[in-house]
């Protein structure tokens, strides 16, 4: 079977990609796997690195905001539009994939166009729960749209024939068990708060998280880890200024980025991060309690609808970055801590929203419309 995975711009976008083509790797070796992203785009650096053969086109996307700046931007879009299909068009019959897979992001909507033009049997999935402007319209032309939350459908074309999957999840997240990750972090008894915004960093959770930090450090009544992220390199000399010497508590980890992210989670009585797509069902499989944190800075707010997917069910809490301070957080914090069986019922919800099985799931889908595009071809 010949596979043509496409999406990039992000890692969200990517990373379920590849997860379903490891998965594919695994379960059939015999299958030929071709990605194919964006010039340029960071799917350049992490496809081959996951050991997957990678194609690029030159595509981007439109800007919304009015300036000469973009006017010249939309310009080359426009071109990049045409040369994006017909350098697709060529990457699709020199491979002849059986079915093709598109993720999002700017780069899928040109390769699952000329895939569908082509014949060639096709499905998109969508990791939020608002999607993106490439899968709302290729979700009038894919065989099957394949969901990560079920609230994204009603923004989807009428046609559009979706499955709930979920978002492809890391084993390592579905294997690490809270005591042996506690251990192996050399945990004591008291709670556990995990706090981050992403590898880079966000200065907002950052400042509140100091805050955080510099009362758990006064009352020692939680452990906490912190990531603070490449951006956020000026944070340990915040919490110097706000009397914190981390070196002084071993009961506080801070670090610019959290290598073991799996046993962390694991390990969590509270997260504090944001609400970006893959977070989020990590955060279901292992049934955390999460104050949200959705970026205001991110295509059409989705990490909003994300977390309010997340909040509607009981299952996480909302602080919005506009109203994120660090007494609020702290307050927030104190709160959940104080009443037990809401953060035992939040994180029992949020397992409750858990799809732990969703390469499994994206297979199976891929399989029926191969053999439904087999059965059209018979006499």
């Amino acid at each position: 079977m010949k596979v043509l995975f496409a999406g990039g711009g992000t890692a969200g976008h990517i990373n379920p990609a590849l997860a379903v083509a490891g998965y594919l790797r695994e379960t059939q070796p015999d299958a030929e796997i071709l990605y194919v992203g964006a010039r340029g785009g960071m799917e350049e650096t992490l496809v081959p690195a996951a050991g997957f053969a990678f194609k690029s086109i030159t595509v981007s996307g439109f800007q919304r905001k009015v300036s000469w700046k973009n006017i010249r931007k939309n310009a080359a879009a426009l071109v990049h539009v045409l040369t994006a299909s017909r350098q697709a068009r060529g990457i699709i019959r020199a491979f002849g994939p059986d079915i093709c897979m598109g993720t999002g992001g700017y780069v899928a909507g040109p390769v699952v166009r000329e895939a569908v033009r082509l014949g060639v049997p096709s499905v998109i999935h969508e990791q939020n729960a608002f999607p993106g402007v490439t899968n709302r319209i290729l979700s009038r032309y894919a065989n099957r749209t394949l969901l990560a939350v079920a609230d994204a459908q009603k923004y989807l074309s009428p046609s559009a024939r979706c499955v709930l999957t979920g978002n492809p999840v890391r084993r390592e997240v579905l294997r690490a068990g809270r005591d042996e990750s506690r251990a192996r972090l050399k945990l004591d008894e008291r709670p556990l708060i995990l706090s981050f915004g992403g590898s880079l960093g966000a200065r907002k959770i950052n400042e509140a998280a100091a805050d955080l930090l510099a009362e758990s450090a006064r009352t020692g009544e939680f452990q906490h880890i912190h990531g603070y992220g490449r951006w956020g390199r000026w944070f340990p000399d915040l919490l110097k200024q706000k009397g914190v010497d981390p070196a002084a508590h071993p009961e506080l980890d801070i670090r610019e980025y959290i290598t073991d992210m799996p046993e962390c989670l694991a390990a969590a009585d509270l997260v504090i991060c944001r609400a970006g797509a893959i977070t989020l069902s990590e955060l279901q499989a292992q049934g955390k309690a999460a104050i949200l944190v959705p970026s205001p800075n991110v295509a059409e707010n989705h990490q909003y609808h994300n977390a309010m997917a997340m909040v509607r069910r009981g299952a996480a809490v909302i602080l919005e970055e506009k109203n994120l301070t660090g007494p609020a957080l702290c307050q927030k914090v104190r709160e959940l801590f104080a009443h037990p069986e809401t953060l035992r019922t939040l994180g029992e919800n949020a397992r409750r929203m858990a799809i732990t099985d969703a390469n499994e799931r994206i297979c199976k889908v891929m399989r029926e419309v191969l053999e439904e595009a087999g059965a059209r071809s018979r006499p």
